[in-house]
């Protein structure tokens, strides 16, 4: 691959503009789309506050995220210096001046024909129906604001949705589901296309609704989750150099790949609209390889969990409790430095991994094109897609 700064280069010749001179965006607005890795309290606002010890980091209480403190969704709010986005479905004391949240813990791309309280059960709201939300808070939202006072205060002005940063994240979800029906890794693989085809007409329908700048994530490395490696029947020939299981990492890449292709396409049908990439497989799978190097110890121990290998147990995740000589007590705490730690829950990332995770991906460094989270607003040449491949 050609060192970005190279690229910038290259790419000053081939455009008016120079990329280096153009202005940073302002993004006035930030509609994030996704699942338990952005979900900022639909899940909670739906079902119930998280359990003691989330959030005890950095809120100091549970607050809706599935980590001891901030997601990288904070991170990027916070870099564009704009306030942590509420949930769509909270009513409590929420503010969606600065944009809106419809992640979903468990939400997948496609819809799925278990609920979240069965077992292998998911979000009953799929993207299509996070759509759904949006497209009903762009026309309403309006209608709110004409009653003035605080309404006007509470909700974005319509230019906002325009000039907004679109931000996605899912696709997880949807992986682990065809391994919770005991398919083969071939088999999920399969209906990776249909997935990636309903991502994309999501995509398209925010685009039609005025949406113009999109930062997609791919997925990370499924294989690498202590929740898939201690629930899971793996070989020592499957697990890779660094501990993770190899083809469930192989279908996270596949899923990628036909991602990747399909924004390319995109870009090429809506010229106008600025979509980048980023890499979040390769920061995460790069922050497992490094943990030791980092000051994360062991990558795969989990700090909030009860027992096992990993100390984790799906029986017991973070935050359960049980009866102890007629008292109820949390028996799946957190660990003394959750700062020490990558993995928090056995599935999702400590607030400094996460943190460690935006500082990856803020300037560029994993994106296509290879450009920072603040010149996202901006469209590059089809050139540029053709130094970078």
């Amino acid at each position: 691959m050609i060192p970005i700064w190279l690229l910038l280069i290259f790419v000053t010749f081939l455009q008016p503009i120079p990329i280096l001179s153009l202005p940073e965006c302002n993004f006035p607005a930030i509609f994030n789309f996704g699942d338990s890795n952005s979900d900022t309290g639909t899940l909670a606002a739906i079902y119930g506050q998280l359990p003691v010890p989330y959030g005890e980091t950095y809120f100091h209480h549970s607050a809706g995220r599935y980590s001891d403190g901030r997601l990288v969704i904070d991170f990027i709010a916070e870099g564009l210096g704009l306030p942590y986005l509420d949930a769509f479905l909270d009513s409590m004391g929420t503010n969606f001046s600065h944009g809106v949240n419809y992640a979903m813990a468990g939400s997948t791309i496609r819809r799925q024909n278990t609920t979240i309280f069965q077992k292998g059960g998911y979000s009953p709201i799929p993207l299509e129906f996070q759509y759904v939300e949006f497209s009903d808070f762009l026309n309403k939202s309006q209608v709110i604001r004409e009653k003035g006072d605080v309404f006007k205060q509470l909700f974005p002005a319509k230019e906002k949705f325009s000039s907004a940063l679109y931000t996605f994240e899912i696709g997880h979800n949807d992986l682990t589901a065809g391994y919770d029906l005991d398919m083969t890794t071939e088999q999920v693989k399969a209906y990776v296309p249909d997935l990636i085809s309903q991502f994309t007409t999501t995509i398209k329908k925010v685009y039609a609704s005025g949406g113009r700048a999109f930062w997609i994530h791919n997925t990370g490395p499924v294989g690498c989750l202590p929740y898939i490696l201690d629930t899971r029947v793996i070989t020592s020939a499957q697990m890779d150099k660094y501990g993770c299981a190899a083809p469930y990492n192989d279908v996270s890449q596949y899923f990628n790949q036909k991602l990747k292709e399909a924004i390319i396409q995109l870009r090429k049908e809506f010229p106008l609209a600025a979509i980048t990439y980023v890499d979040i497989y390769a920061v995460k799978y790069s922050l497992i390889a490094q943990a030791e190097k980092l000051g994360f110890g062991d990558p795969f121990l989990v700090c909030c969990g009860h027992g096992g290998r990993y100390n984790f147990d799906n029986s017991r995740r973070c935050g359960s409790t049980d009866t102890v000589n007629g008292k109820n007590i949390v028996i799946a705490n957190s660990c003394e430095d959750p700062s020490s730690r990558i993995i928090w829950d056995g599935i999702h990332f400590t607030e400094a991994a996460n943190k460690w995770i935006y500082d990856q991906i803020v300037d560029g460094a994993f994106s296509d094109p290879p450009v920072p989270l603040k010149m996202a607003c901006h469209e590059f040449p089809d050139a540029l897609d053709e130094l970078i491949d």
